[in-house]
């Protein structure tokens, strides 16, 4: 029997999720970490039609507690009705000279982690691109097209958020040269 789906449990789901995929990521302060996340799954239902607020909260709260400590950025992934746009501290977005686009979701148009990430962040902005050093992807929201170019699946024993299947993947430069060439 599967254990009641509450927003602690979520909260400390995520946060585990998170904390195991930084473990094998290696990541430097101020990289970035995507995140897609569906609210709905995570609750048991279907992706885009169950969506949940608080669900929501609760792991955008559980992954920043990760984040921040070790001064990584989040960019959160809105939903195909945003055109997977990303919701992401203003100050990376300059810093990473990211083109801001004019939008605000809401739990039924851009998602309801994403509106989280909206109203959790100090100064939140959309963007329609990143390529995130890392990624978590709760539900199967498909956060791959912002990742850097060489992605490397991370298995993660914390497989589930809630009712949610979690996929994770960090990133690695290209291989370049020829037969020549020598990789750390």
């Amino acid at each position: 029997m599967e254990p009641e789906i509450t927003l602690e449990r979520i909260e400390a789901e995520a946060a585990a999720a998170m904390r195991e995929l930084l473990e094998k990521a290696n990541l430097r302060p101020g990289a970035l970490v995507v995140v897609g996340c569906s609210s709905s799954e995570m609750g048991g239902g279907v992706i885009g039609h169950d969506s949940s607020p608080a669900l929501a909260e609760a792991a955008f709260r559980g992954i920043c507690a990760e984040l921040r400590p070790r001064g990584l950025f989040l960019a959160a992934q809105c939903c195909e009705h945003l055109n997977r746009a990303l919701i992401v501290e203003r100050t990376l977005a300059e810093k990473r000279g990211y083109e801001i686009v004019s939008v605000v979701p809401k739990p039924k148009a851009g998602g309801s982690f994403a509106a989280a990430a909206w109203n959790g962040f100090a100064d939140p902005v959309a963007v329609e691109r990143v390529q995130a050093e890392a990624g978590l992807d709760i539900g199967l929201t498909l956060i791959g097209m912002h990742l850097r170019p060489v992605a490397v699946p991370a298995r993660l024993s914390a497989d589930h958020v809630g009712c949610a299947r979690v996929t994770a993947a960090t990133t690695r430069p290209k291989y370049i040269g020829g037969s020549r060439a020598q990789y750390e």
